[in-house]
């Protein structure tokens, strides 16, 4: 008889896109990872009732809710997951930190950086675990390149080069839908996707010290879909039809150089009008002894440069990090067995469960995101000052 564990009973809120990755997440760590607890897919809340039904028949889920209110309150629940849109997260998770719940917050932290403060505040006094998934962080090569890095195989750091590049948006007809709205993303390209290459440089860099960015808006109004769209229609009532446009509110594009605390340097890229790219990330770091190249279209591969190789033998080389001795990857297949991106989402499930046991938080905590936050406004800020800006932490 298999050894009988304690539940871990989770409360998920937001069922869309991250709902449906953090929920195979959760139903798969036990599976391929030794856990203090068995998840327990307790309750999957979303506003729609239909669809928080149907997505908890498809996922697993026990109980479903409209009312994320419930969800905190519930004294059957332990862990309060945030997969909604970041205009929700500081409500709900201030809620469920007075609850005593452990969070998991979907990134970015919160809306804007007066709230990432107040949300890091309130889980320092309650004391409970808290984690932002920026899954990233949990790709096996992204690991071993923090590995490598901190035993100084790179020797001193140089340069940290990012980029991420989607085209989802690239359509002028494409509507406007939440992430296209400031009052509801905080942020556009810069909060979605800069803020995932701002995590990895500080996760595998150091903290930034000063930026200099430039932000920009390319299609500035796009079509209104649902209820705003009716009402705006009726508002035209006697005159000539036509499609409701609405404002686009956030940045399609940001640019952005700087300097890490160390005196590295940092350049960032990230756009979702780079047509082609679909989920491209790309990272190079260069160091005195050697250098470091990732893609995420091919996940599983670190390409390494050593200085200290022949003359005549040196050359970018891979590390197909599929090995038993690399981060996580011991507990999927055999060596040159890729893994995918859900893996990610496993190993940050993995490491916070292993945090809720210990009773201590695991990076990046809401502090990291706090942290996060704190360069992503100051990079807004330099790009309407058009001058550099500090990073205050």
């Amino acid at each position: 008889m298999p050894k009988k564990i304690k539940p871990l009973r989770i409360g998920l809120i937001g069922y869309k896109f991250m709902g449906r990755t953090h929920s195979n997440a959760w139903r798969q760590a036990g599976h391929f990872f030794d856990l203090p607890y068995q998840p327990e897919l307790h309750t999957l809340c979303g506003r729609d009732l239909q669809g928080v039904q149907t997505a908890a028949e498809q996922l697993g889920w026990a109980h479903t809710e409209t009312d994320w209110r419930k969800v905190v309150e519930n004294p059957e629940i332990d862990v309060v997951d945030i997969s909604t849109a970041n205009d929700t997260h500081a409500e709900i998770a201030l809620a469920a930190a007075k609850q005593g719940k452990a969070i998991l917050c979907e990134k970015p932290l919160a809306l804007n950086l007066k709230e990432a403060k107040v949300m890091r505040d309130a889980v320092l006094k309650s004391g409970v675990v808290n984690m932002v998934c920026h899954n990233y962080r949990r790709i096996p090569a992204m690991a071993q390149a923090r590995r490598m890095i901190e035993r100084g195989d790179l020797g001193k750091i140089y340069h940290y080069r990012a980029r991420y590049l989607q085209d989802w948006i690239v359509d002028p007809s494409f509507p406007l839908v939440w992430r296209l709205q400031g009052k509801l993303a905080g942020s556009g390209t810069h909060g979605d996707i800069n803020a995932h290459i701002i995590d990895l440089g500080r996760y595998l860099i150091g903290e930034i010290d000063e930026v200099c960015g430039l932000m920009e808006t390319f299609i500035k109004q796009r079509p209104l879909t649902g209820a705003e769209a009716g009402r705006m229609s009726k508002a035209a009532k006697g005159k000539k039809r036509s499609q409701p446009m609405g404002e686009v509110t956030v940045d399609d594009a940001v640019l952005a150089i700087g300097r890490f605390q160390n005196g590295a340097l940092l350049n960032l890229e990230a756009s979702r009008f780079a047509l082609g790219r679909k989920n491209g990330i790309q990272i190079e770091i260069n160091g005195s002894q050697g250098s470091l190249l990732f893609d995420f279209e091919d996940m599983n591969r670190l390409k390494f440069f050593n200085n200290r190789d022949a003359s005549d033998a040196q050359g970018f080389r891979d590390i197909l990090v599929t090995e038993s001795v690399h981060p996580y990857a011991g507990q999927w297949w055999p060596p040159g067995h890729i893994i995918g991106y859900e893996h990610t989402f496993v190993h940050t499930i993995v490491d916070f469960i292993h945090a809720f046991k210990k009773g201590q938080s695991v990076q990046p905590t809401f502090e990291d995101g706090y942290r996060n936050q704190c360069v992503l406004d100051a990079i807004e800020t330099s790009s309407r000052r058009r001058s550099w800006v500090k990073v205050k932490i």
